[in-house]
């Protein structure tokens, strides 16, 4: 008698999950770059790509970016920070009085992050000592930073020249920097009006010249958050936190620390974009400054799925449509239709070659179809509408990467001592 054995199918190898390099990030950029380019040329907007709008973009994604900065380091750590913008409010007058009185815009920055510091501190105690509601904490710390700065106002500012109750005097200027040598040759390509060329020279020049040593400091926040929350052990404890507090407390992690430490970074964090609106992207303090800053930055959070990278890139985007509608308006919008309908093209078809998702294909497609006929029909975009067009963005975006985000499992979640018990 004989038996006969089947052997069993092989295993199909897994599939390769994508790792986002610096190589793809460049070649990216490149693309965008590139579909910029083509969109000058096609409508006309040369401030699109302009050296100009660059700058001013780098300048308003700043603030936004460290607002976010702020966000990710208090979620990491389980604690939802709503109170960003009252923070923020906080850094910009506390920034503002530092340099006055002192005439030294760098203790302005200092006093900024002390501001933050000190609202931050609020609401920790009111969360990670007491318990409270994480949003409810939040939506008080932002009523009582306008409230505290308008009355702040009102006793320091006003009883200076050039100051009042809703404004202060003139802030001392910050000093800027420029890569030596390239700014005239890289104006001279710009105006030229090559395709790509002069588009890449006009990036590169907002880039480099006449750039703040602040713009500096919030961009080097980035890599040093990223390499303190995910290369070293104090930034594994700290997530580990925000992810399975119970856990980390059996394994001998303090946790109410890390939620200290958390939340106060974030307080110093959005406290230095609160600063870095009034010294350097307006030079004075006025009320109502912030515009909304703290919650785009916690939205750029959610964007960049609680990644440092990811949130940049969301700062990036606001920045940069925030620029353009400032600067030409609806010219510029207009010729942003365009880049957006392509953009949409792509995803529509990656959505159906590679995710095999042919009703989110349909979906986008659908959109960018709506996006050409708007570009098509139109020469230029309202004022009224252009205002809009940096929160909309952001709309857009977090309702497309929705689907692939995963936020902290205990964020937000209470978190009493002696749980695991």
């Amino acid at each position: 008698m004989t038996t006969t054995t089947t052997a069993a199918p092989a295993a199909a190898p897994p599939a390769r999950k994508f790792k986002l390099t610096w190589q793809v990030l460049l070649l990216g950029l490149l693309a965008l770059l590139f579909l910029l380019s083509v969109a000058r040329v096609l409508t006309g907007a040369n401030d699109i790509t302009s050296g100009g709008a660059i700058g001013a973009a780098l300048m308003a994604a700043i603030p936004i970016g460290l607002a976010g900065l702020g966000g990710l380091w208090s979620e990491r750590a389980g604690v939802v920070n709503i109170g960003l913008e009252g923070i923020m409010i906080l850094g910009t007058w506390f920034g503002a009085w530092g340099a006055i009185v002192t005439g030294n815009p760098w203790v302005g920055v200092l006093a900024g992050a002390a501001g933050g510091l000190l609202g931050a501190a609020l609401h920790a105690v009111a969360t990670v000592t007491f318990g409270v509601d994480h949003v409810v904490s939040g939506v008080a710390l932002n009523i009582l930073g306008m409230g505290v700065t308008k009355y702040l106002s009102t006793l320091v500012f006003a009883e200076m020249s050039g100051g009042g109750d809703t404004q202060s005097p003139r802030i001392p200027a910050m000093q800027t920097v420029s890569i030596p040598g390239i700014g005239g040759p890289l104006q001279d390509l710009e105006s030229q009006r090559w395709f790509f060329i002069s588009d890449l020279a006009g990036v590169l020049r907002g880039l480099t010249q006449n750039v703040s040593l602040f713009t500096l400091l919030g961009v080097l926040l980035v890599p040093l958050t990223f390499w303190l929350l995910w290369r070293t052990a104090f930034g594994l404890r700290l997530r580990s936190v925000g992810e399975r507090p119970v856990a980390a407390e059996s394994l001998g992690v303090n946790v109410y620390f890390y939620k200290y430490v958390a939340v106060l970074a974030s307080g110093v964090f959005a406290g230095l974009g609160g600063a870095f609106l009034a010294i350097v992207a307006a030079g004075t303090y006025r009320e109502g400054q912030t515009g909304g800053r703290g919650f785009i930055g916690l939205a750029t959070v959610i964007f960049g799925n609680w990644r440092p990278g990811g949130l940049a890139a969301g700062a990036g985007l606001f920045g940069y449509t925030d620029a353009l509608q400032l600067r030409q308006g609806g010219t510029s919008v207009h010729a942003l239709l365009l880049v957006v309908a392509l953009l949409l093209v792509a995803v529509a078809i990656w959505q159906f070659v590679k995710q095999q998702r042919s009703r989110a294909a349909l979906l986008t497609g659908i959109a960018a179809i709506a996006v050409l006929v708007v570009f098509a029909v139109t020469d230029t975009i309202p004022e009224q509408f252009t205002s809009f067009t940096p929160h909309l963005t952001t709309l857009l975006v977090l309702s497309l990467a929705s689907q692939r985000l995963r936020m902290p499992a205990a964020d937000g979640l209470p978190y009493r001592r002696g749980q695991a018990k």
